[in-house]
């Protein structure tokens, strides 16, 4: 298991592609919120805080997260690999993990340069240092469990197609319904008893209260649901295939 580990995130920072997603995300991410006028840009919204960026950033992980994951077993398939792979000595369910935690490593690795963005921040205000660092650290936090949960709906689309393209819209499309569908889905009137269960129901209710800096059991208990149920999801659909 580690030694296919290590050969994933080999792979992801030996490639182009991979270095390259990094590398789009924080620009994109510094330009909205340092450049382009707008609700994103920080000088522009006049208060000293990072609100903007945890806003930002689960739209980003909609299509950066997909293209992480899309080769992850697509590339497995396509190869020929795959069938070499699941004769060796090491379970299914370690060969979903690995990849996993891989892909956690490589968003983990893009996340860490925006600390940037909070030194920047915290000297900004009128009075350095007022900001709310309980309630940004429980931001990341949240923000780290989100994207936890789209590479797992991201793994299961790869392992859905061994087309890397088609792998890509299926993992946008989920993460899309499963970020947003369900807050819409509570806006219907016909829906309107049960909107607040409905609402539960999605990650972006669970995000935004985390995105408050408020560490509740519960939705770090849910988003370790969707992942362990995705990744169950990605070892079934491996089985069956195999």
């Amino acid at each position: 298991m580690i030694a296919l580990f290590r050969k994933e995130i080999n792979q992801f920072f030996s490639s182009l592609t991979g270095l390259l997603t990094i590398v789009i995300f924080l620009m994109i991410n510094g330009l909205f919120m340092w450049i382009f006028s707008g609700d994103f840009n920080v000088l522009d919204f006049g208060y000293a805080n990072m609100d903007s960026f945890f806003m930002l950033a689960p739209i980003l992980f909609l299509i950066f997260i997909p293209a992480i994951c899309m080769r992850l077993f697509s590339e497995e398939c396509r190869s020929g690999t795959m069938e070499v792979l699941l004769t060796k000595p090491i379970s299914i369910w370690n060969v979903v993990v690995s990849k996993y935690l891989a892909a956690n490593v490589l968003v983990l690795f893009s996340i860490l340069p925006t600390l940037i963005y909070f030194i920047s921040i915290y000297f900004l205000g009128e009075t350095i240092g007022n900001l709310d660092v309980g309630g940004i650290i429980g931001s990341y936090l949240g923000l780290f469990m989100l994207s936890s949960a789209f590479i797992a709906i991201g793994i299961f689309a790869s392992a859905i197609s061994s087309n890397q393209v088609v792998a890509f819209l299926i993992a946008i499309i989920c993460n899309a319904i499963v970020y947003y569908g369900f807050g819409i889905l509570s806006e219907v009137t016909f829906f309107q008893n049960w909107d607040l269960f409905i609402s539960n129901l999605g990650i972006a209710y669970h995000y935004n209260v985390m995105s408050k800096g408020v560490i509740d059991s519960r939705d770090i208990l849910y988003f370790m649901s969707i992942c362990f149920l995705f990744l169950m999801l990605s070892k079934t659909t491996i089985q069956l295939k195999r």
